[in-house]
């Protein structure tokens, strides 16, 4: 019988304990985490708890773990953006397959610096691209490269990031502030270009526009206090009220009809905000925590709308889109091919293709739902990315995507960055040329 693949995790927060972590929970014969390193006491303990790790292989920083020498197959990097390069490049130097959560570095030259490190190192480096792994975009991918559709002549695909999602990660949290974190189009939206990569290869060159337009403090309604538990007026009719997302959970009651399953739910994001879930924990992180603040009252700066136009090296055109507005968090899309138009709804409680083919007239209806997904987040692309890569570790002929092949994702994020804030066409073959040279 295989023995299960040995793993360290480099910070135990919601990716790593709650994505990642869950799958080994549920698969310890596929995979066992035998150390842990998160500064973060809480989340130490609970993680080491989950995994039976002992104290000698419980650490506060990934130093420490490091320090420690090898001690298993794999490592999974999930520390914050702005702490994945150190400790990935300590990982490899000592033997380590890796898992690297997305985006790989906040940098471009960071990016650069990891592929090359890993190329060097002869280390399998992988970039948590879950969308590739669901079944959705596995299906799509199938449908496109099958020739079903013809040429693809032009593709439409919108992130539609929900307004309450785009206040907790990006207007109060983690990464609301390029220079804490990186650009918007990076941490929202290299998902997206992988998949349009994948789909229909490199992309030739690019321009974008896009601004932060809402979420501040000139659009503060007249009266708003810092924060949203200090009597605000308009507490009543804002959507982003903090008590109404963390405390009442109205976004909830959206997505869970159960009463009791959304009374006794503490997963992401109220999991982000305390470790304390009873309700004067959960008021206290709001009344002291950067969770509470108003969104016309934080220091964000990305923007929370963009769109980027891609022409294709197949001559293929691409519109972009990224909103953090949406009544409905998902992606929906449209490939107009010569032979036939694809449709496409990624949401939550909704996976779907469409098919219209020109010369019958018919219309197929592919419903992709991958079943109940609450265990695994992304539409299943979680479980698919562990399993994928847990497989690719023991053949590593069978990776499905490499360092090398995620980093054209977060060129091209990089490359719309650059676009929108200079105003600019960018070529990309020139770009990826002076890009491998920040290194040398």
């Amino acid at each position: 019988m295989t023995k299960p693949i040995t793993a360290v995790l480099a910070g135990a927060g919601n990716r790593g304990a709650e994505a990642y972590g869950r799958y080994a929970q549920q698969h310890p014969a596929e995979i066992q985490f035998v150390a842990v390193a998160e500064p973060h006491p809480q989340r130490r303990a609970r993680s080491a708890q989950t995994h039976g790790i002992p104290a000698a292989r419980q650490f506060t920083t990934w130093e420490e773990l490091f320090a420690a020498g090898q001690l298993a197959d794999v490592a999974f990097i999930t520390t914050q953006d702005q702490l994945h390069t150190a400790p990935t490049l300590a990982a490899l130097e000592l033997g380590y397959d890796i898992l690297l959560e997305k985006p790989m570095a906040p940098t471009l030259a960071e990016n650069i610096q990891l592929v090359q490190a890993a190329e060097r190192a002869g280390r399998l480096l992988q970039i948590g691209h879950v969308l590739r792994y669901t079944t959705f975009f596995s299906k799509l991918h199938e449908i496109i490269k099958s020739g079903r559709l013809g040429k693809i002549i032009s593709v439409e695909h919108r992130e539609n990031v929900s307004y309450w999602h785009m206040s907790h990660s990006f207007v109060r949290g983690n990464w609301r502030n390029r220079a804490l974190s990186s650009p918007m189009i990076l941490a929202k939206c290299c998902h997206d270009l992988d998949i349009l990569y994948w789909n229909l290869g490199p992309c030739a060159q690019l321009n974008s526009f896009g601004s932060l337009l809402h979420y501040r403090a000139a659009n503060a309604p007249a009266g708003a206090p810092e924060r949203c538990t200090a009597g605000c007026p308009v507490a009543d009719t804002c959507p982003w009220n903090a008590v109404s997302l963390y405390q009442k959970k109205l976004p909830l009651q959206r997505h869970l009809a159960d009463p009791e399953a959304i009374a006794n739910y503490y997963g992401w994001p109220i999991s982000v905000i305390t470790e304390d879930y009873t309700p004067e924990g959960i008021r206290h992180a709001l009344e002291t925590g950067p969770y509470g603040r108003c969104v016309y009252h934080c220091d964000n700066d990305v923007v929370d709308n963009q769109i980027v136009n891609l022409q294709m090296e197949s001559g293929a055109t691409v519109a972009l889109f990224m909103q953090g507005h949406s009544h409905r968090e998902g992606r929906t899309m449209r490939y107009d091919g010569t032979r036939a138009t694809l449709r496409g709804a990624f949401f939550f409680d909704e996976q779907r293709l469409e098919i219209h083919d020109h010369l019958t007239g018919q219309t197929e209806v592919i419903d992709a739902t991958p079943g109940p997904i609450g265990g695994s987040g992304h539409g299943g692309g979680d479980a698919g990315l562990m399993r994928a890569f847990i497989h690719a570790v023991r053949h590593p002929e069978t990776a499905l995507t490499t360092a090398r092949e995620s980093l054209e994702s977060h060129l091209m994020a990089f490359a719309a960055d650059q676009a929108r804030v200079e105003n600019q066409i960018i070529n990309l073959a020139a770009f990826r040329r002076q890009a491998e040279q920040l290194t040398a």
